[in-house]
């Protein structure tokens, strides 16, 4: 089941669900999700030797990325076809009977900005930073600003609390993030 606008608020105040800052409800609070603002830390792609990314090489791919640090209120421009990492300023905890997903906000997929591509679910016992996956898909470079709101997460619960949450899951690969890391496939490989 969604949680509601009075079910957010309610979790909120009991600190079943956790977010710092804590939001302005009067402009964050959907009827049935909470907005978030885009951080200030994103990672994007630099030019390297190697023609293609082999998901089973042994290679850090945070080598690939170059992290880019701006002023709070400070532009961001997405190049059309360009696509980078970043994070949410919130930072959140899920307890272990809810999980979140996180949706672009409509005012921006009107423009062709993406802001996840795949990667929209919270598992239970999450706690970190979310880090979107932006794109633009639009033939104009987009100007987006630290602090905007950038997206909205809904909660859904489960039908009993899980066994594992992800914190606590071995191999976890991106709990308590507070910046974009890189992706971690390779190690899926090391099987």
């Amino acid at each position: 089941m969604i949680l509601s606008d009075k079910d957010i608020k309610e979790y909120l105040k009991s600190g079943k669900i956790k977010i710092e800052p804590e939001p302005n409800l009067k402009e964050q609070l959907g009827p049935c999700s909470l907005d978030l603002h885009l951080g200030n830390i994103f990672k994007t792609f630099k030019p390297s030797q190697y023609p293609y990314l082999d998901l089973k090489r042994k290679i850090d791919f945070e080598k690939f990325m170059e992290e880019v640090e701006i002023e709070d209120d400070a532009p961001f421009i997405l190049q059309p076809k360009a696509f980078i990492l970043a994070t949410t300023k919130e930072d959140f905890t899920l307890p272990s009977d809810l999980m979140a997903r996180l949706d672009g906000r409509s005012s921006l997929g009107r423009l062709g900005i993406v802001v996840h591509s795949t990667a929209s679910r919270f598992d239970p016992g999450w706690q970190g930073n979310a880090v979107m996956e932006l794109g633009n898909l639009g033939i104009m470079p987009v100007v987006l600003y630290s602090g905007m709101r950038i997206c909205a997460l809904t909660f859904e619960t489960l039908s009993s609390p899980c066994e594992t949450p992800y914190s606590k899951k071995e191999g976890q690969k991106y709990a308590n993030q507070k910046s974009p890391r890189a992706s971690r496939i390779n190690q899926d490989f090391k099987k």
